[in-house]
């Protein structure tokens, strides 16, 4: 495989100028290793069926459906990315999006408030196309108001007349009277129209207690109440997956596409150690599941990310809780030889050798737009590069495009920073393989710890977790 002069001059000539703040966050993102918040757009490369199957999900979203995904693949292997780039396409089409990270502290469902920290998160998260990086929530009520007033303007009515503020409210209690029957829809209307009678009144207090209420921040109902006596219940571990899928209904009653909830690091509920607690949290996400597919929400998307590990392991994984296990297995024909992106997982495969060269191309773009500079590499020298990266003992499972996009800006900001460095000296074709991380230690140990009976993970399952290898390990 080549890529002759044309080409890559044709993929940087192709490469639009990124503004600088984006551009900033990219290189700063891609040499830490990490998912940039902004910009993927910039450096997205392959991934056409994976994109192609989501983006089919939205349309179908929009449509009043709902749907749920589990992007499956190894640290590194491009779930994070994936996700921010899903992001920015909902946005673009008129959707509310969430996200967050599963942590210790955020999880789906316990009893000290992991749930609620995940709802939390998500609400702080929550974004628009017109508030893309978040804090969304005070901007859609607000905007949605606006929205209704200046219709009413249009019409001919004179803003702050009886009749005027009559129209008003009778079109917002129309909205909220559609969300009053389902699971906290009374308490999530009775907030929301206090809201607006307070934005009226000019009470910011009680403006700041709705606001705390719908983010979850209140830890008692005597505490809710002393601001909004209305309310008889507050958002909790046990149904703040049900105030999500009220918050969808309710994003599209008020003129968006709908919701879409992107959950990232689940491999987090995999190392919960505790067999039951591990287990609830599996619980929640057959709960989920079975909603969004069975026609019990509408408008709402749910991308759930995390390793193989995570959903293959039949001891701690997903597949070891066996309503699970029979949802989300491969059926007896999918061998893997054949694409399949229709099901409920979506396996993400390492990139083609010509894929990652285009990537590493594109690099090479943004950083010399990046630091206004030309890089001193031959044209082969790319090509060379990926190929030493590939050629390395365990690349076939281990080199995933985060280390080699870190590792070739490293290669650049050498050269950048050393006018006598040449590429062929800085790029070494041979590797060290390190013992396995400490991470993977822990994980071991934790499972040898955790007695609870269960058989040990599926051959299958074992091999694909790459305990022998960590991508870390890797040194040119």
């Amino acid at each position: 495989m080549t890529v002759n002069n044309k080409e890559k001059n044709a993929d940087v000539k192709d490469n639009k100028r990124v503004p600088k703040r984006i551009l900033s966050g990219l290189m700063n993102s891609l040499s830490a290793g990490v998912v940039p918040r902004s910009g993927a757009p910039y450096i997205a490369i392959g991934r056409t069926d994976e994109i192609s199957a989501l983006l089919s999900d939205l349309d179908r979203t929009a449509g009043g459906e709902a749907a749920m995904k589990f992007l499956i693949g190894r640290y590194g292997s491009g779930k994070s990315f994936l996700i921010q780039l899903m992001r920015g396409y909902a946005l673009e089409r008129g959707f509310v999006t969430a996200d967050c990270d599963l942590s210790i502290e955020r999880r789906l469902a316990g009893s000290n408030g992991g749930g609620l920290a995940t709802y939390r998160e998500l609400i702080r998260n929550l974004a628009t196309k017109a508030s893309p990086d978040g804090g969304a929530l005070t901007g859609i009520l607000s905007s949605w108001i606006s929205d209704i007033k200046s219709r009413l303007v249009m019409s001919g009515l004179e803003v702050g007349s009886d009749e005027f503020n009559k129209r008003v409210k009778a079109e917002i209690f129309s909205v909220l009277h559609k969300i009053e029957n389902d699971v906290g829809g009374f308490e999530t209307s009775y907030v929301i129209s206090t809201y607006f009678t307070a934005c009226e009144c000019g009470d910011e207090e009680t403006k700041s207690a709705c606001v705390k209420y719908l983010r979850g921040e209140f830890s008692s109902r005597r505490d809710a109440r002393a601001y909004l006596p209305g309310v008889s219940s507050i958002i909790t571990d046990e149904n703040w997956y049900d105030r999500i899928r009220l918050l969808a209904g309710l994003f599209a009653e008020i003129g968006y596409s709908g919701f879409v909830v992107f959950i990232d690091e689940c491999v987090n509920l995999y190392k919960i150690p505790n067999k039951i607690s591990r287990e609830n949290n599996y619980e929640r996400i057959l709960t989920m599941y079975n909603n969004t597919l069975e026609g019990g929400a509408a408008h709402l998307m749910i991308v759930m990310a995390g390793t193989p590990q995570f959903l293959e392991d039949r001891r701690r994984g997903l597949f070891s809780y066996e309503a699970l296990h029979s949802r989300l297995s491969d059926g007896k024909f999918d061998t893997g030889e054949y694409v399949n992106m229709m099901g409920p997982v979506i396996r993400l495969k390492r990139l083609s050798k010509s894929e990652l060269l285009a990537l590493v191309l594109r690099v090479t773009a943004l950083h010399s737009q990046y630091y206004n500079w030309t890089p001193r590499i031959a044209e082969d020298d790319p090509e060379k590069f990926v190929a030493a990266c590939l050629s390395m003992a365990g690349a076939e499972i281990m080199v995933t495009p985060r280390e080699i996009i870190r590792d070739y800006i490293h290669v650049l900001n050498i050269l950048y920073q050393n006018p006598t460095a040449e590429f062929s000296d800085i790029v070494k074709s041979s590797v060290t393989l390190t013992p396995a991380g400490e991470d993977d230690e822990n994980i071991e140990a934790e499972a040898d710890d955790d007695n609870d009976g269960g058989t040990d993970a599926a051959p299958e399952a074992r091999r694909d977790t790459g305990r022998n290898f960590n991508p870390e390990d890797i040194i040119l």
